[in-house]
């Protein structure tokens, strides 16, 4: 693939310049790729009905083929040709929590090409709730396949910069809108078996759901790591939101996570290592020695999810030998953080 112009713009993230809107629009209709924000994390965009555009989607992110891509609406409408059905619940759901951070899986109709759906009979589609993915995909006229906007296991985007520093020179725009607000990649919630699964954690929590859905369950594949799963959503496989450095996430009570890991920290910098720490607000003073970085407050775990991904890349710049993070607790949002933590430390929980 040969390096291509990339343009960056600048556009307003609460009233988007109609002119670069439609710039935009016309790159996804003539089958190129266009980064924009969503409201989780800056998507990579294609026209989700060409095939040849989507391929050009695994290529430039260096993406496997069978990690299903999630296709991206602006209204309940155009829903309709995509699926063979709208359940009852998927309307509830859509009315209470669309335009959102929750995607839903539907059984596919035959106009949704197989490499969206990694060969598949269902397909994931969510509204994002940003006015520049929203304007975009109206001016389109077409769903916007997008995972997120980085390499394939490095860290999700949650700004232009971050898309810049992946994607620069493969693709040919990013619309640069700020910094995200959730910071987590959308809840993925599966309709299409009888007790509906959510497939990967987000902004819209099992508890969230459960107000309407009261027998949802998490998928058991979150909880343990299987290589030869068959993925239904993105994020089920692979090492995701990686850092370069070994990353190793401790859990427990807060006061035993921090003595943990300032005596592996001294250790591990006695032996000339360079040590990052993810901690947070409440214990950030408590360490003396290592890279030490904030991740957000354990009294708002919202914020935790908005950094935890630009600290990863921090990190990264700073150039670490290991990171090691205090872990939370798994409720509400920190469910999806834990999640985030345990694929981008490839597993390794340590239990204080």
């Amino acid at each position: 693939m040969g390096k291509i112009n990339t343009r960056i713009v600048k556009i307003n993230g609460i009233n988007p310049e109609k002119e670069l809107i439609e710039e935009g629009a016309k790159f996804i209709r003539a089958g190129k790729l266009v980064a924009f924000p969503t409201e989780t994390v800056y998507g990579l965009g294609a026209n989700g009905l060409d095939e040849a555009a989507v391929e050009e989607i695994f290529i430039a992110k260096g993406r496997p083929q069978d990690n299903p891509l999630i296709l991206h609406v602006s209204s309940l409408e155009e829903v309709k040709p995509l699926v063979k059905e709208i359940s009852k619940e998927a309307e509830i759901l859509m009315k209470e929590f669309w335009p959102g951070p929750l995607t839903l899986l539907f059984k596919k109709s035959t106009l949704v090409p197989m490499i969206i759906t990694a060969g598949l009979d269902t397909v994931a589609i969510r509204m994002p709730n940003h006015p520049i993915a929203i304007e975009l995909i109206k001016s389109s006229g077409v769903p916007i396949a997008a995972p997120s906007a980085n390499t394939s296991g490095k860290p999700s985007p949650t700004s232009a910069e971050h898309v810049i520093e992946d994607l620069y020179g493969k693709i040919h725009m990013i619309m640069d809108g700020g910094t995200t607000g959730v910071g987590l990649e959308s809840t993925v919630l599966d309709l299409t078996v009888e007790t509906p699964i959510i497939l990967r954690p987000g902004g819209i929590t099992l508890e969230d759901l459960k107000e309407i859905l009261p027998d949802v369950e998490l998928d058991a594949a979150m909880i343990k790591d299987d290589n030869k799963l068959v993925p239904k959503s993105p994020g089920q496989k692979y090492r995701h939101y990686a850092p370069k450095a070994d990353m190793f996430v401790f859990v427990g009570q807060v006061e035993d996570i921090v003595k943990a890991i300032k005596e592996r920290a001294g250790q591990l910098i006695e032996e000339g290592k360079t040590v990052g720490i993810m901690a947070t607000d409440e214990t950030e003073h408590e360490y003396e020695r290592g890279v030490i970085m904030s991740v957000g407050s354990r009294k708002n775990l919202g914020t935790i999810g908005q950094n935890l991904f630009n600290v990863i890349r921090r990190f990264d710049e700073r150039k670490v030998d290991i990171i090691l993070a205090e872990g939370v607790e798994s409720f509400h949002i920190g469910t999806a953080i834990m999640n985030r933590l345990k694929k981008a430390s490839g597993g390794k929980i340590i239990k204080v």
